[in-house]
């Protein structure tokens, strides 16, 4: 199986509270099953720039897991018969913890394979939504 490394995968993250998911060949939600700085109040206001969040995230079950089978989901995308881009759109409730979090590390895992990988985050600046 020929890999096109040189593929590029463009990955956004959203909140799903903002608005409609953004047009992906892979949709991967956040929501029920990962660790939700939010309802920290040390963390709540901070973003995915932050490190306590990152860590916070990044040290749930499971995500390391996720973020290595949507790396390889991207890799079997990359081996369609198709040219273009491979689409990831990653979200949670608000698009400021969970989903940028998350993007960034699957965009390093991807370049470190050897992607290129344009990584955006539709919702992080967004105020964080009361609920």
């Amino acid at each position: 199986m020929t890999i096109a490394t040189s593929t590029q995968v463009r990955i956004e993250s959203f909140g799903y509270l903002h608005g409609e998911p953004p047009a992906a060949h892979l949709t991967i939600d956040l929501r029920q099953h990962f660790r939700d700085p939010h309802v920290s109040p040390q963390l709540r206001y901070l973003t995915a720039r932050n490190e306590p969040v990152r860590a916070a995230v990044l040290s749930t079950p499971g995500i390391t897991d996720l973020i290595e089978a949507s790396a390889a989901a991207v890799r079997a995308f990359a081996c369609g018969p198709s040219a273009g881009p491979v689409l990831v759109a990653d979200g949670c409730a608000g698009g400021r913890h969970r989903a940028p979090t998350f993007a960034a590390a699957l965009a390093d895992r991807l370049r470190a394979a050897g992607f290129t990988v344009a990584l955006s985050h539709r919702d992080l600046d967004k105020p964080v939504v009361q609920r």
